[in-house]
């Protein structure tokens, strides 16, 4: 869907880093990252910039980019891709299913704003459907293409590198 509706595959690249995500990230890295050349991301950079998507400070030599969480089309762009990962549907079925979760992040590459193709999740609960999580990796890669890796714990450990989709 996202894709259809933008064409620009850098763009994408761009908005799913920065939206799906809520990272930084400057010139020469964004273009490493996406195996893209500099021009290339500089000239979407500045689109989404003049845009008001993105946001740009100066920290010594370097331009960081990110998201503009003021914009009026921040939670809606967010949203979309969101959904275009699928990971908006993913992270509610398992979490309602999966018994009583107390806390749900992703973790790993995602976490970072890299697409790897794998989704690594993290579950904090008691009693937790393993059943459940077996079928629901299966059904998830044929939904969103993905691989899915759920890790459970018991508790907070307190000191966990992700994001927090569920629980406070």
């Amino acid at each position: 869907m996202l894709d259809s509706l933008v064409t620009s595959k850098t763009r994408i690249k761009l908005l799913l880093k920065f939206f799906a995500h809520q990272n930084s990230g400057y010139l020469r890295s964004l273009a490493k990252e996406f195996d893209e050349s500099t021009n290339s991301v500089r000239v979407e950079l500045n689109r989404l910039t003049d845009a008001g998507l993105l946001l740009s400070e100066e920290e010594g030599k370097t331009k960081i980019y990110r998201a503009n969480d003021k914009h009026p089309f921040f939670s809606e762009i967010t949203a979309m891709v969101s959904k275009f990962l699928g990971l908006d549907d993913l992270m509610e079925r398992i979490v309602k299913r999966m018994g009583e979760v107390q806390k749900a992040y992703i973790i790993g590459d995602y976490a970072k704003g890299i697409d790897s193709g794998t989704i690594q999740m993290l579950l904090i609960g008691n009693n937790l459907d393993r059943e459940y999580l077996d079928f629901i990796r299966l059904k998830t890669f044929e939904k969103v293409n993905r691989k899915v890796e759920v890790d459970i714990l018991d508790a907070d450990p307190g000191d966990i590198q992700g994001i927090l989709i569920f629980g406070k």
